[in-house]
C-alpha cells in the first residue's frame, strides 16, 4: 500500500512518461506534418517566456531590497 505523496508521485511519473510518449509520437508521424512546428514552438516559446519571467524577478528583487548596513570595523580586543 502506498501512501498518498507516493500516490501522487507515482501519477506525476506516468502522466509525464505518457506525455513525453504522446509528444514524441506526434513528432515523428509523417500525418501530423503541420503540427510539427507548433509542437516545437509552443514549448520554446513557454521556456522562454518562463526564463524571462524568473530574469524580470530577480531584477525587480535586487531592485527593491535595500542595500545592506555597512559593516563596522572590528576594533582588537586589548588584553
Amino acid at each position: 500500500m502506498v501512501n498518498k505523496d507516493q500516490g501522487i508521485g507515482w501519477l506525476i511519473c506516468i502522466l509525464c512518461v505518457a506525455i513525453a510518449a504522446a509528444y514524441t509520437f506526434a513528432l515523428l508521424y509523417p500525418a501530423l506534418e503541420a503540427l510539427r512546428l507548433w509542437l516545437v514552438a509552443i514549448p520554446v516559446f513557454i521556456a522562454f517566456i518562463a526564463v524571462l519571467g524568473i530574469g524580470a524577478w530577480i531584477g525587480w528583487t535586487m531592485a527593491t531590497t535595500p542595500p545592506p548596513k555597512p559593516i563596522e570595523e572590528i576594533q582588537p580586543e586589548t588584553t
